[in-house]
């Protein structure tokens, strides 16, 4: 009998005693899956992605319900953004050890325990200002906040332990948990002022804890796609990697500009007379980086991340000065929203350039709290932008307060020259399976 050739677009199998051939070219008018197809076809992927969407939607829903319930209480935004802040120092301190501790013990063993943790604490929050506590129990219950754990960190471990050795079909999974967070953002600060606007002010905070909660119990549950613990080693810290301090440093910079453009955009719209426009031109900028950022995964990377990453933040720092140009010589609301979309499209592809490198020089075994250390540098960033733009606004003008953000990236751009190493790791990519 003769044997058949060899063909890679044929499947050989024996039926009894017969030899089968399937062909495997794919039908006229059937396409190929597309990448993100392909990624969410990979076992369990789509469980564990729904309950880290439900477990990150509240994190755009609570400090803008905190704020309107808090404000709406006491009559003080500054008590408000006082108790904000608190919160926000108290996560970029213990964010990094509760990641330590899903790396060394697995993610549904701490991130469950301290999840429970942070809804108490917001539900403590509610309550003390419905029942009008001493102020002192405003900062205590948001602080305990703080054990949230970081979910995008902990999908986008998922992902790396999933497509081990796959570059690009990890670059597109890195893309879409991106999209995701911008995604959160986008609709997190909308359905928080409609649930506290349509029911009562306590609504956004205890329907955020409702989908933390039950979003990170989905997401824990879904063991198979769990990496597995690493038992304490004598690794080096993720802060003290070769690259990693300097590549923080991009991660605060960038947070800079997030936090920056929030306060100076709203101040601009107020001064036009058009605040309530402020948060559709906030969702703009986000629904934008989301689409650049699904886009941007969905093609090959051209090069190393250490080289794409100048490109990137040159590319934010070019289409910065839009926002500062429309700002300045039109005071145009409508031109600005325009300018701030184009700008927000070079957002995406820089934080994903900047993640995916922070997951190559982080040390084997503490991929979440090198994550959450970007995190947290990124939240350091976000409130010292959030400070300077507001300064910059108050002692010179709205529109001049859109060259902080613009600055920031410079500097981003400036410290990203310095992490380009002729040695960048970057593996051969092998198919997704």
């Amino acid at each position: 009998m003769p044997q058949p050739t060899p063909r890679d677009d044929l499947l050989f199998t024996v039926t009894a005693d017969t030899l089968v051939a399937v062909d495997l070219r794919p039908r006229a008018g059937h396409r190929p899956p597309g990448p993100y197809r392909r990624l969410l076809g990979v076992p369990g992927a789509r469980a564990f992605t729904a309950g880290g969407l439900l477990a990150r939607l509240p994190m755009g829903m609570f400090s803008v319900s905190a704020v309107v319930m808090i404000a709406g209480a006491r009559g003080s935004y500054a008590l408000a953004g006082a108790v904000t802040a608190t919160g926000l120092a108290a996560t970029a301190l213990v964010a990094p050890w509760t990641a330590r501790l899903v790396d060394r013990h697995g993610q549904a063993r701490i991130a469950v325990p301290a999840t429970a943790l942070a809804v108490l604490g917001s539900l403590a929050l509610a309550l003390c200002v419905h029942l009008h506590a001493p102020v002192w129990t405003l900062f205590a219950s948001y602080a305990a906040t703080a054990t949230t754990p970081n979910t995008g960190g902990m999908s986008r471990a998922r992902w790396a332990h999933l497509l081990a050795g796959d570059d690009r079909a990890l670059h597109t999974a890195n893309s879409f948990e991106q999209a995701t967070d911008e995604l959160c953002f986008m609709l997190g600060p909308v359905l928080a002022a409609f649930l506290c606007g349509t029911f009562f002010p306590e609504a956004g905070t205890l329907a955020g804890a409702v989908l933390l909660l039950s979003g990170m119990l989905l997401f824990a549950a879904q063991r198979s796609t769990e990496p597995p613990a690493r038992p304490p080693v004598r690794a080096r810290s993720p802060f003290r990697a070769p690259g990693m301090p300097p590549l923080l440093a991009v991660c605060l910079a960038t947070g800079g500009v997030f936090g920056a453009m929030e306060v100076v955009t709203i101040a601009f719209a107020d001064a036009q007379g058009h605040r309530s426009a402020a948060g559709a031109v906030l969702a703009l900028q986000a629904a934008g980086s989301c689409v650049a950022g699904l886009l941007f995964g969905a093609l090959p990377p051209a090069a190393p991340a250490s080289a794409r990453l100048p490109w990137c933040l040159a590319a934010l720092t070019a289409l910065l000065a839009l926002p500062l140009l429309a700002a300045s010589l039109t005071g145009s609301l409508p031109l600005l929203a325009g300018s701030l979309l184009l700008a927000s499209m070079a957002t995406a592809p820089a934080m994903v350039t900047t993640m995916t490198l922070v997951q190559r020089r982080t040390p084997e075994g503490r991929l979440n709290e090198g994550m959450t250390l970007a995190v947290t540098g990124l939240l350091g960033g976000i409130a010292c932008g959030s400070a300077t733009g507001g300064w910059t606004v108050d002692h010179m003008s709205p529109a001049a307060g859109f060259g902080v953000p613009a600055t920031a990236a410079a500097v981003a751009l400036m410290i990203s020259l310095a992490l380009r190493t002729p040695t960048d790791p970057y593996r051969i990519s092998r198919p997704m399976h």
